[in-house]
């Protein structure tokens, strides 16, 4: 499948996704936010992070809050990305719930410039929609993509997709650059797709 006949594809994808996300009954947003924070937070437990991403939600994603409330109640270090430039990968800087933010470029909320980087080894990522192999389809940036590779390449880190479980499709068209994700939670599972690539 050539580039072009890829970007397309998910293209499609990414907009049946987001209509399924759209018409999603408020109450499985509600749900998912609970399990979203007790599951994360299990998962930081067990695995014992140095800090933990999570993405500020916008439109109709699944919110987050909850789960950054959680991983900073327990202690841990908790981060947001923040988006540079359309062609580097994304940096973090530390963040906890109830602390100012400023618009980003995309309008989405980041932390202070003046909030100190720091590098995390469990990410919360977004996405539009994924598959059972780990692929995932986000906005057309790359961001993620970048900043997975990017990480992956200084040490181990976890890469959890936060989706709800209409945003699962078939396949996704993957390319060389793709990066997988390690797990993809919804509000139903938690689904393990680490042996799947």
């Amino acid at each position: 499948m050539t580039t072009q006949t890829s970007a397309a594809a998910k293209a499609l994808l990414r907009r049946d996704a987001l209509q399924r996300r759209r018409s999603l009954d408020p109450h499985i947003r509600q749900k998912f936010s609970a399990r979203l924070a007790a599951e994360g937070l299990r998962l930081a437990r067990d695995w014992r992070p140095r800090v933990v991403s999570a993405f500020h939600a916008f439109s109709d994603e699944p919110d987050t809050l909850a789960l950054l409330e959680a991983l900073a109640g327990a202690g841990f270090v908790t981060a947001l990305p923040v988006t540079v430039s359309r062609a580097a990968p994304l940096t973090f800087r530390r963040w906890r719930p109830g602390e100012p933010t400023v618009a980003g470029a995309l309008n989405i909320p980041e932390p202070s410039p003046l909030s100190p980087a720091v590098e995390p080894d469990l990410l919360f990522t977004p996405l539009a929609a994924f598959d059972r192999r780990g692929h995932r389809i986000g906005f057309g940036a790359g961001h993620y993509d970048r900043t997975l590779a990017h990480l992956r390449a200084k040490g181990p880190i976890r890469a959890v997709g936060v989706a709800y479980a209409a945003s699962e499709v078939d396949a996704v068209p993957d390319e060389p650059h793709d990066e997988a994700l390690d797990f993809i939670l919804t509000e139903n599972e938690l689904i393990d797709v680490r042996g799947l690539r």
